[in-house]
């Protein structure tokens, strides 16, 4: 049972008011269509499960029958933090398989996309439903109908040409949207609310004097600094994608207090910190673009071969170029020295820190490569 029902109207901490995420909107919507189907409910709200088990009531929009199963459709909203699918219809299509211990099978319906590159957490060919979504999708089956022996088509009105206003063209996700989410919720950021949160997080850690301050984009870095290095919360300093932001008040609170900060540790992923070895200090999509070619530099640097250059220049996601270099003889090398490069950067950006150590992480928590600058 879910632990406890949110509620959407009451603002975040920011004050600001939280969203839902379009895997979220999928789910309202399959459960909207089975209740119909199976218990012949015409709801005009579901309760969906989050991943970490909390619980989601959202308004359904439509819900009728169509042969041999049902249709629903449920309006995303990203609260405010809107993004790209912010207002778009999410349509879920179902119809039972032929045997109950069957697994649920995914379709891409008219405006969700499909993966036609390698590096996504998706197979090439399958429908663009990240992995969470499709584990939410299979839990709504089965609170409803006590198994998941469905054919499930996820659609979005719209979805194609809301999709060329997203990554997904570059990231090889062709024909629409692709269904997102690792909490079910959107958090809500002012931008100059999360910038000016960031000044003040590391102005507290200045003054707390500690031996090491750590920089990191996400839950990666935060991680390791808390699991690994036992580093205090209050010296692990979530940017986001303020990097150069964060290192301006570092550099401030350095000055103004006097404290000669021995260590700033950052950690995270390549596909945000290698940003800054093209000049961008906002990593965040909208200001800056992908970091493929700066990964693809460092590799010319070192030697590697022209086809291995070209095809991590040419790969649609930093993941890919994770999984290129896992098989090359100077993979190690490339991650060891783009932490280094990214160090070096990082450095000239807050002179006041004498050194600077980046380590680096693929998605599943591997860490790739550890250098100073």
């Amino acid at each position: 049972m879910p632990s406890r029902l949110l509620d959407l109207s009451v603002p975040a901490p920011n004050g600001l008011r939280r969203g839902f995420t379009t895997g979220s909107a999928a789910t309202a919507a399959l459960k909207a269509a089975l209740l119909f189907l199976l218990r012949g409910e015409r709801p005009a709200e579901v309760e969906i499960t989050l991943p970490e088990g909390d619980a989601l009531r959202l308004p359904v929009q439509e819900v009728r029958r169509i042969a041999a199963g049902a249709y629903a459709e449920v309006v995303k909203d990203g609260g405010d933090d809107p993004d790209a699918t912010h207002g778009a219809t999410l349509w879920v299509r179902v119809t039972p398989r032929p045997d109950p211990g069957l697994p649920m099978t995914f379709s891409a319906g008219e405006g969700v996309g499909t993966v036609t590159a390698p590096g996504l957490r998706v197979p090439v060919g399958e429908p663009a439903i990240n992995p969470v979504p499709r584990a939410m999708l299979r839990r709504a089956a089965h609170e409803v109908a006590g198994h998941e022996a469905f054919a499930v088509t996820v659609g979005c009105r719209e979805g194609e040409a809301i999709a060329r206003r997203t990554l997904n063209p570059r990231l090889g996700v062709t024909g629409g949207i692709s269904i997102l989410g690792t909490t079910g919720l959107v958090e809500p950021m002012s931008l100059e609310a999360y910038a000016a949160s960031v000044e003040v997080y590391v102005r507290v850690a200045v003054y707390a004097a500690p031996p090491a301050i750590v920089f990191t984009p996400g839950k990666l870095g935060r991680d390791w600094a808390r699991q690994t290095l036992r580093v205090p919360p209050r010296a692990v300093v979530q940017m986001s994608n303020f990097v150069g932001t964060a290192l301006d008040a570092l550099q401030a609170a350095l000055t103004d207090t006097g404290y000669a900060l021995p260590l700033l540790l950052v950690a995270g992923h390549p596909g945000k910190l290698a940003k800054v070895l093209n000049g961008d200090w906002n990593t965040h999509s909208a200001h800056s673009g992908m970091a493929m070619n700066a990964v693809a530099r460092v590799a010319a640097g070192l030697g590697l071969e022209a086809r291995a250059v070209q095809a991590l220049a040419a790969a649609n996601t930093v993941d890919a170029c994770v999984a290129l270099l896992a098989a090359h003889p100077q993979g190690a090398a490339v991650w060891a020295e783009v932490a280094r490069q990214v160090a070096r950067a990082l450095r000239g950006r807050a002179p006041a820190v004498p050194r600077v150590r980046v380590a680096l992480f693929a998605l599943d928590g591997t860490q790739l490569g550890e250098a100073e600058g």
